[in-house]
């Protein structure tokens, strides 16, 4: 490849990669267009015009933009209503507002896909001894376990839900550290199925974080109540340049702006800072990026799987999110993995990823991520904690030429060392 050092070899599997992939990669196109389209539809609706693009100051009051972009995300995921704000700060900020929104002491919180994501712990006081945590109000936290394999254990979640009458039901869309398969829709709709027969008055609540505009169906048509995510992953279009958003049920929302802002004035205040055009373009962007880095991440699988290594979900699977995981199997081998993919950015390309300690992981994590939005993970990038199986997590691509340049060039370093 011109400009970059590949190894022929990778040259060679890449081109039987793509063949491969050759089908997904079309059925990608499709669920791109219907989504970007839809999102076209949801700017129309909420008639956006240039001037929401200015910025409000003080409280914020009557900022059209700002509940413009509420009405947009609304539409886009199926939603009642929407709370899109340049001030969340992490997709785990607006989970934890979403969980004391809605959460009151006595309540209990039902994991039925496992332990949550590292990040998500400390907050529902299930590692550390944060003060401030879930636990700290009194409210419990349960969780189902998953099948040996990984998978969701159907029959046990119904079992739990029916005994203990949860006051919310939680399910993590996507994989986080682990093997498990993250969901698709059917998946997410068994789950809610379930959950109404078994508790009808739980309401339930979905990490959406990485399965923004994966697929056609939106969570929320199949019976989730309350979702959550960040602007620097999928919906955000790699512009947005921070944020996060809570979408579902009109009173549910409410409870939530409450809880981000203070009770009786919740989305009525907030000033945008001149950030609303950036937010804006970053949705309208959002359902074309989120498949060009599906199509990255389709094409990682299928390469590394040709090389000999263990991939999930394999590059012809149904997807749940952009997430590709590959199973290295060895410490070496992951810091070589994330070296590539760095040394194929746009920004940063020279910095050397090394493994350290990052605020709210148990273990040493190295991280690849030359992006224009810090942490962006929409962006390329590949992160993993230094334990076993020592599997690598990528996610990203603003474009899958990009994208395919940093899966080749990780895949050089683990093949030449």
């Amino acid at each position: 490849m011109k400009f970059f050092d590949i190894d022929e070899r990778i040259s060679q599997a890449a081109e039987k990669a793509e063949e491969l992939c050759r089908d997904k990669l079309r059925e990608i196109d499709e669920i791109q267009e219907y989504n970007q389209i839809k999102m076209i539809k949801a700017f129309q609706n909420a008639g956006v015009r240039e001037s929401y693009f200015a910025a409000s100051t003080g409280y914020g009051y009557d900022d059209y933009g700002r509940d413009a972009l509420d009405r947009v995300y609304a539409f886009a995921f199926d939603a009642e209503d929407a709370l899109v704000r340049h001030s969340f700060v992490s997709g785990t900020h607006a989970l934890t507002v979403a969980l004391f929104g809605v959460l009151r002491p006595g309540d209990i919180m039902l994991s039925v896909t496992g332990i949550p994501y590292d990040t998500i712990r400390s907050a529902i006081g299930i590692e550390g001894s944060y003060p401030g945590s879930l636990k700290d109000f009194g409210i419990g936290f349960e969780a189902t376990g998953l099948l040996p394999d990984g998978t969701l254990d159907y029959e046990q979640i119904e079992a739990d839900i029916r005994a203990k009458q949860p006051k919310m039901v939680y399910i993590q869309r996507s994989r986080g550290y682990s093997l498990r398969p993250s969901l698709t829709w059917r998946e997410i709709k068994k789950l809610c199925d379930i959950s109404r027969s078994a508790s009808p008055r739980s309401i339930v609540m979905l990490d959406n974080c990485y399965g923004e505009f994966v697929e056609k169906v939106e969570p929320l048509t199949l019976g989730v109540d309350l979702m959550a995510g960040s602007l620097i992953k999928n919906p955000g279009g790699g512009i947005a340049p921070t944020g996060g958003y809570i979408a579902g049920k009109r009173e549910l929302v409410e409870m939530c702006a409450y809880r981000l802002t203070t009770p009786g004035t919740g989305k009525e205040i907030g000033a945008t800072l001149g950030v609303n055009r950036e937010l804006f373009m970053g949705a309208y962007h959002a359902p074309h990026v989120t498949g060009e880095a599906l199509k990255t991440a389709v094409f990682a699988s299928a390469l590394f799987e040709l090389l000999g290594f263990e991939t999930f979900p394999r590059y012809n699977e149904s997807r749940g999110d952009i997430i590709q995981l590959i199973k290295l199997g060895t410490p070496e081998l992951l810091e070589r993995f994330c070296c590539g993919v760095q040394s194929g950015s746009a920004v940063d390309s020279f910095v050397q990823p090394v493994p350290s300690d990052m605020p709210g992981y148990e273990s040493k994590v190295i991280m690849a991520a030359g992006a224009f939005t810090l942490g962006s993970s929409i962006e390329l990038s590949a992160d993993a904690p230094l334990r076993e199986p020592y599997a690598v997590w990528m996610q990203g691509g603003l474009n899958y030429h990009g994208g395919k340049l940093g899966v080749m060039l990780a895949a050089t370093k683990v093949l030449q060392g």
